[in-house]
């Protein structure tokens, strides 16, 4: 899962922790979806790992196509509250749908990915933390998270078999005895 986490350090002018927006994968473009992750205030591993969990979340939650754009606003007592938007496949119309995600399962996804992903969630918010960044600079991150066990397992493909494809591809296939 691509993400770019931004920092928003002048937090007067929203009330929440977060926002989370999806950016579908163009149909022209070989660029792959991401999702865009703004965060108000100084950031801290915990409160980036609730935005992270709402980014993996929305993408369970979303009944619709996967390239749906989506918008959510993380706040530190409410959940995550937002909407996705797609075109229908067979009709073409514009579907719309609300999406809500509580707050003890955004606990519980942050919990997985700060297991799974502790190392690099810590280091990101020491990043965008530090005091040495050009004046005037936006501070953005790009991160890859995954596959998380439990987690991003049933969006995002295995990276075992995406990399017994690559291998496949290039003429590299092998068997190896766990050597």
């Amino acid at each position: 899962m691509e993400v770019l986490v931004m920092l928003e350090e002048n937090p007067d002018h929203s009330p929440v922790l977060a926002h989370v927006n999806s950016v579908p994968s163009s149909l022209f473009n070989e660029k792959p979806s991401r999702e865009i992750v703004t965060l108000y205030g100084a950031p801290s591993v915990e409160s980036l790992a609730l935005a992270l969990a709402a980014a993996v979340e929305c993408h369970r939650v979303n009944d619709g196509s996967a390239d749906a754009i989506r918008h959510l606003g993380v706040w530190p007592e409410r959940g995550a509250i937002g909407d996705a938007a797609w075109r229908d496949a067979v009709s073409g119309q514009l579907v719309t749908q609300d999406l809500e995600i509580p707050l003890e399962i955004l606990h519980s996804t942050a919990a997985k990915l700060l297991s799974e992903c502790g190392q690099l969630i810590r280091r990101l918010a020491a990043g965008l933390s530090m005091p040495d960044w050009p004046e005037g600079a936006r501070r953005a991150i790009n991160i890859t998270i995954g596959p998380v066990v439990g987690l991003t397992a049933p969006v995002f493909a295995p990276l075992e078999h995406v990399l017994d494809s690559l291998r496949e591809a290039d003429g590299l296939a092998y068997d190896y005895d766990g050597e």
